[in-house]
């Protein structure tokens, strides 16, 4: 008979977590006490305390389990989970400890809430401390122990290298990693700016027999996105349609963000309509795909089209930073100016420091120097460094060192180990001819030890990415490349180009300085995929850095010289050559 009742009250316990109903729970609570007296069976004790613990009481849950003489592993995980997933992350921690002190090991249960409280809490010291315990009790090879403990180093607040580390680590300790871990080795990756490991992970996943989930899809979309790897971008696009995960709205948006960002609008366009379904950050990447290319008209009527078409669609703070950016590219001054102010008058977003800085680019470009200046000193903050860098690269871009060095000098005190700014300035002087100022500042880089970061352009050619950098000499087919270019040069000079030596960055006599202009990294690139890649297929180059102004004209010579059609990611924008033309039209 107290067989049968145990049985009953416990699925009206159970009845109660299902309907979330603690009235219902305390009220069997009562009968328990009643039928069976004190102290309850642990069996009972348990479910009690599972139920109290889903129920979001843990001060209940907590007193059944100090009533219970006879606490086990599963008792103390009932309580620590329930308190973990209600976002009591303290308690959880709290009384994780407390079992540990009554020498209960935890289980692959128990481990999981453990690392999802110190995760939740950004507690990373703690979170090392738990993953060393279940190093020591041999649990963390398990795959759902490991994933936790790679998603707890995801979300602590550790700085990005050691983080890496310590996820990597958890992942080699796993003895058959699933596909949820191979998602978080993926992830980690991609938030730390690898995205080509997160791409040879994604092969290996593969390599292993792990299926192409929908979050492994995304995952590795977001890699190529990152890297504007088209070519596995598309492969991965097939692998999802064979896969069937394409009606997922995570992969859609990702295809989205990728074809954006790789700089096939058209590719991301067909993405975007083929979704049935779609979020708000789906209408941020279609925004931001534009935004690359500078085609801010697309983008605002997209905006529009969002609001008009989807009513409980709100746009974001995101949202915003892809239109402004939209506008700067664009050099669409009044658009933007327009936009920014709305941001507050009609959609009620407080701007951030991404807007400000979008605001100065915006303006910077333009050649509107002295009004971002100002702009920036009515700032309701302290700028940072992200609008200090707009200012001093527009300075550099329209030859205004002066006030370039005021911008350099809030950047020094505010990054002080970035090298990059003190580069920018002396190019900035170096191309109003001030060589000996430009001298003085790379002679203080090396004076306080940092290092120039080395700019470069990449291209890829079947599924094997080739780097130049400038005068490049050691490629494997370096001949034909510097032949290809002594060619081109000859074509180019009979078609009226002329190079301009004023992008040279050294002092050097004026043929030196055509020589040293002719010989930068994304020309050599350009001379490789000549030779490398078929007539009609495009040639894809990326720059870490902004395309100079000698290269931009060479590249548009070069596309009606050769007709062939030349893209360019560098750091500010795509560039599209086509026949003579690019589609930034001269701004950039």
């Amino acid at each position: 008979m107290a067989g049968h009742a145990v049985d009953s009250l416990a699925s009206l316990l159970s009845a109660a977590v299902s309907a979330r109903s603690s009235l219902l729970g305390r009220a069997t609570h009562a009968r328990i006490v009643k039928t069976l007296r004190h102290p309850l069976p642990a069996l009972v004790s348990d479910h009690l305390t599972h139920m109290y613990s889903k129920l979001d009481l843990p001060g209940s849950a907590h007193l059944v389990l100090r009533l219970n003489p006879t606490r086990s592993v599963v008792s103390w995980t009932s309580l620590i989970s329930g308190s973990a997933q209600n976002g009591h992350f303290s308690f959880s921690l709290l009384m994780f400890v407390d079992m540990l002190k009554e020498c209960i090991r935890p289980n692959d249960f128990t481990f999981p809430c453990a690392f999802k409280a110190s995760g939740g809490l950004c507690m990373p010291v703690t979170g090392k401390q738990i993953h060393g315990i279940a190093i020591k009790v041999g649990e963390i090879v398990d795959v759902f122990v490991g994933s936790s403990a790679f998603d707890m180093y995801c979300k602590t607040g550790l700085k990005d290298d050691a983080r890496k580390l310590c996820s990597e680590m958890v992942f080699d300790e796993i003895r058959e990693p699933n596909d949820v871990s191979w998602c978080s080795l993926m992830s980690t990756l991609v938030q730390n700016h690898e995205q080509e490991k997160a791409c040879v992970a994604f092969l290996m996943a593969r390599k292993e027999g792990i299926q192409p989930t929908d979050f492994l899809v995304s995952s590795v979309l977001n890699a190529c996105a990152g890297l504007a790897g088209l070519e596995l971008g598309r492969s991965v696009h097939s692998l999802a349609i064979k896969a069937c995960v394409m009606g997922n709205i995570f992969v859609g948006t990702a295809l989205v963000d990728m074809y954006g960002k790789c700089g096939c609008i058209e590719d991301a366009e067909g993405a975007f309509h083929g979704m049935r379904q779609r979020n708000l950050i789906t209408w941020n990447s279609l925004i931001g795909g534009y935004a690359h290319q500078g085609l801010a008209d697309m983008a605002v009527a997209v905006f529009e089209k969002m609001l008009s078409s989807c009513s409980e669609m709100i746009p974001n703070y995101v949202t915003f930073v892809c239109l402004l950016t939209a506008c700067s590219r664009a050099g669409n001054v009044e658009l933007g100016m327009d936009i920014f102010a709305s941001m507050r008058r009609r959609h009620a977003i407080e701007p951030g420091p991404e807007h400000y800085a979008c605001i100065v680019d915006l303006l910077g470009r333009a050649g509107m120097l002295k009004q971002a200046y100002d702009f920036i000193m009515k700032m309701p903050f302290r700028p940072t460094i992200s609008i200090w860098g707009a200012l001093l690269g527009a300075c550099r871009i329209h030859r205004n060192p002066e006030l370039g060095r005021i911008a350099a000098e809030n950047l020094f005190q505010l990054d002080p180990k970035d090298s990059g700014n003190f580069v920018v300035l002396s190019n900035s002087l170096a191309a109003a001819g001030r060589w000996e100022e430009a001298t003085n500042v790379r002679k203080e880089i090396k004076d306080i030890g940092l290092k120039k970061g080395t700019g470069c352009s990449w291209i890829a050619v079947k599924n094997e990415v080739h780097i130049f950098q400038a005068k490049d000499t050691f490629h494997e087919r370096n001949s034909e490349i510097h032949a290809t270019l002594l060619e081109l040069k000859r074509d180019m000079e009979e078609a009226g180009y002329i190079a301009d030596p004023t992008y040279a960055l050294y002092d050097l006599e004026e043929e030196e300085k055509v020589s040293e202009v002719w010989l930068h990294s994304e020309k050599i690139a350009l001379a490789f995929g000549l030779i490398s890649i078929p007539p009609a297929v495009p040639i894809r180059i990326t720059k870490n850095l902004r395309m100079c102004g000698d290269c931009h004209s060479a590249f548009k010579f070069i596309s009606r010289i050769t007709g062939r059609e030349l893209i360019v990611r560098d750091n500010a924008r795509f560039h599209q050559f086509l026949a003579g033309r690019c589609s930034c039209k001269d701004f950039w």
